[in-house]
């Protein structure tokens, strides 16, 4: 019998209070039979996208507590963000997992939205296959002006009268609601601050724009760079690999590169099994060569633990020092960056819920939710720079006979390095990140944790260091035009570094002694 299972992904206009987050969380995980999978905050965005699961009748009344909730705790009146929205629950997406039709999950969303509408009088939009107009299918037509132009056109144009629910807004404006196929949230994050080239990008790319069928994107700025922000609608027509290469053909037009990339919410694994597939050139893979899907098929008695299955896993110490050229210095930096943040998450832990610290509970909270963010980054980065010197090495191995074969070895080479250079980059990137948020927990933070704080200052400045040795070797071997600026951001972030260790020490002496 097969199990019905569906999932909803709703997004929530706060990030920024920590408190109205883990409220809108807590209505979610008071329905019985739901799980939530995945969190993903961005302050710049002041969002928060939710992914949970479950059976079908309970994630409809999830979702429903959340949007309740949210409308309490969220004043859209008062609301400030990058990412465009209309309500304090912006959009509610359901897919259809397991056991369910995408016409079961239609009615599903039509039988919410109604009861928001009714009960919560908030204004209710249907969109993608719910949809009760064709104009209505696209979430940007109905998101059109924003919250400020829906509370002015309401109840006066009639393209504007909801499906559900009152023909007027509130403080937590309307909810989109509908029902889809499973889609990447993508962005991609350029080296330059300039708003205008990531808007130039996004045009070429969206399909209403003439780019790429199957994908939406909006250039805006996060983090201060300038960020294109995607939904791609179906990965098997429009593959990830072909936006990533489109996003870096046109961004050397403006003289800019990739500077890093981020999934909001979760991804199909399907979808990067096709890129891997892609860049690897697999002509003739199979899905049955992957480890992980091979041994799943054997009885779970003789299953192989996951973390003996990583390359890196519990193991790393022992491939460290196994006397290979991966992993190295730069994966080790890395693997200290993300101790250092994992180390900050225990104190912030350590920290919350205790009444002696009730007044720094917000700042905390946000600690540990950048600090869980930051780990994930590192953690991954461990065996993207092992990946990156591995190309640097094959790129040497290249013929050069011929002048034609030393040219490509010669390009090839230095877009390998470039590569292995911009990972150590985002490690001491990331890493003085976690040393800003090292200094919040040792200031702030459970007085009993202070030492634990102070060694992942520590181990946060030790991967700074070791980032920075590894991209000065790489860029000796970069032109100057590229090299020049990389090294000036990592003095940088080095002297920074060096400002917060000297606030951290006399924090430490203050609080400890």
């Amino acid at each position: 019998m097969t199990i019905s299972i569906l999932e909803c992904i709703p997004n929530y206009s706060e990030a920024r209070r920590p408190d109205v987050v883990e409220a809108i969380m807590n209505s979610i995980t008071t329905v019985e039979g739901v799980t939530i999978l995945d969190r993903h905050s961005d302050l710049d965005h002041n969002r928060t996208v939710l992914t949970f699961v479950g059976p079908p009748e309970a994630v409809e009344e999830a979702a429903f507590r959340s949007i309740a909730r949210a409308a309490e705790l969220i004043n859209l009146d008062q609301h400030t963000g990058e990412h465009p929205r209309i309500g304090a629950t912006d959009v509610v997406p359901f897919v259809p997992i397991s056991g369910l039709t995408m016409q079961d999950s239609v009615q599903i969303a039509r039988h919410l939205g109604k009861r928001v509408g009714e009960e919560l009088n908030i204004p209710v939009y249907l969109y993608e296959e719910a949809a009760t107009r064709p104009e209505r299918t696209n979430l940007e037509n109905l998101r059109r002006g924003q919250y400020e132009a829906l509370k002015l056109e309401m109840g006066k144009n009639s393209e504007r009268d909801p499906d559900f629910g009152p023909n007027q807004v509130g403080t937590a404006g309307a909810t989109v609601i509908g029902s889809r196929q499973p889609l990447i949230a993508y962005n991609v994050y350029l080296t330059t601050d300039d708003i205008s080239i990531a808007e130039k990008i996004a045009k070429t790319v969206r399909f209403s724009s003439g780019g790429l069928r199957f994908v939406k994107a909006l250039g805006m700025q996060c983090e201060g760079r300038a960020q294109i922000s995607m939904n791609l609608t179906n990965y098997h027509k429009t593959s990830l690999p072909l936006v990533v290469e489109t996003i870096r053909r046109e961004a050397s037009r403006y003289g800019v590169m990739i500077h890093h990339a981020e999934l909001v919410g979760l991804i199909p694994q399907a979808a990067l099994v096709d890129a891997a597939v892609w860049y690897l050139q697999l002509d003739q893979f199979k899905p049955e060569q992957i480890l992980e899907q091979k041994l799943s098929t054997i009885q779970p008695a003789h299953q192989t633990p996951a973390a003996e299955l990583s390359e890196f896993g519990t193991d790393f110490l022992d491939a460290l020092a196994a006397g290979s050229a991966t992993p190295g210095g730069g994966s080790a930096a890395a693997y200290s960056g993300a101790a250092a943040a994992s180390l900050v998450c225990m104190v912030a832990r350590l920290t919350l819920g205790r009444k002696k610290y009730a007044e720094v509970e917000n700042n905390i909270q946000t600690v540990l939710t950048q600090a869980k963010t930051l780990r994930n980054d590192l953690t991954l980065a461990i065996q993207l720079d092992a990946s990156a010197f591995e190309s640097v090495m094959v790129a040497y191995k290249l013929p050069k006979d011929t002048p034609e074969q030393q040219e490509i070895r010669n390009k090839s080479i230095e877009h390998a390095t470039l590569l292995a250079t911009q990972v150590p980059m985002g490690v001491a990137q990331n890493s003085s990140r976690v040393l800003e948020l090292a200094e919040q927990v040792i200031r702030y933070g459970n007085i009993s944790a202070l030492s634990d704080g102070a060694t992942a200052a520590t181990l946060a400045r030790a991967a700074i260091n070791g980032a920075g040795y590894n991209i000065r070797i790489n860029t000796k071997h970069l032109p100057s035009s590229i090299s020049e600026p990389l090294l000036g951001e990592l003095i940088g972030l080095e002297q920074h570094a060096t400002e917060v260790e000297v606030r951290i020490q006399k924090t430490f002496h203050e609080r400890g002694l």
